[in-house]
């Protein structure tokens, strides 16, 4: 039998929500990393709304019969609001388990602070931080900034666009460690449309190739189906595509993953 639920409160004061957040993190920190290119855009909440916002997550199954199986996530997304500055956090924990063997085993962090430069631009600093055991990052740390740009906005469609500069620091799970101190360039263009106060699609596409040798590149395409059920439910599904022209040893170079479930807002 599956649990899941989603929950967060508004009545949270400052200092609480700082506290919950510095725990969240710690838990996080003390597993182990998600994909290897994190699709901020499509966790970007649209409010004009000054303050907090977010969502929590979390889900957990476990099965016995001709082995056990134990499947457990853990997500929070939280942004804070406040004049031209928008600061987002992100959190990921997924483990699957066979057999005694970790079939999946990934966390990630993701922090982001947005200046509003004009009705056009933003500019955006980032710091990320990603283990993933199964494509063989023992660790991966992001460090960046760039614009991000409004080429389009109306009521049914969106389009937005970004380019960024990033330091990238990563531990490949070989031994001896083999280690990568890179800088890369990670570009995107996202599109949204609603056709309807129902349904939303929106797509996104990531092109990093590294400064040094632009033939080290990573494209990833995201293309999710957000389906609203409540006022504060959607029904999600989404299909992500990655190519990596030079993985993790052992790691293969094309990844793909459909996923299905629900998501709470507030």
């Amino acid at each position: 039998m599956r649990l899941s639920f989603l929950f967060f409160s508004k009545a949270f004061t400052f200092a609480a929500m700082g506290r919950f957040l510095f725990s969240f993190l710690l838990l996080l920190v003390c597993f182990g990393g998600n994909s290897q290119i994190v699709n901020i855009e499509s966790r970007r909440m649209q409010t004009d709304t000054i303050g907090w916002s977010g969502s929590l997550g979390t889900t957990f199954s476990f099965t016995k019969n001709v082995q056990e199986v134990l499947n457990l996530s853990a997500n929070a997304h939280v942004q804070y609001k406040a004049g031209k500055s928008l600061y987002l956090f992100l959190g990921d924990y997924k483990l699957l388990k066979g057999n005694n063997k970790a079939l999946l085993n990934n966390m990630f962090y993701h922090l982001r602070y947005n200046r509003k430069l004009s009705e056009l631009v933003r500019w955006e600093i980032f710091n990320q931080w990603q283990q993933n055991a199964v494509t063989g990052i023992k660790l991966r740390a992001l460090f960046g900034t760039g614009p991000r740009f409004k080429l389009h906005r109306s009521e049914r469609f969106r389009l937005y666009a970004a380019t960024a500069a990033m330091y990238e620091y990563e531990e490949e799970r070989t031994k001896p460690v083999v280690l990568h101190k890179d800088f890369r360039s990670s570009n995107y263009l996202s599109f949204s449309y609603t056709p309807n106060e129902v349904v939303e699609l929106v797509s996104t596409t990531f092109y990093q190739p590294l400064f040094r040798q632009l033939n080290d590149f990573r494209v990833m395409n995201q293309l999710a189906l957000n389906i609203k059920a409540t006022r504060r439910l959607l029904l999600t599904t989404s299909w992500d595509y990655l190519y990596d022209a030079f993985p993790a040893a052992g790691a293969p170079r094309n990844n793909y993953t459909i996923t299905n479930g629900f998501t709470y807002t507030f």
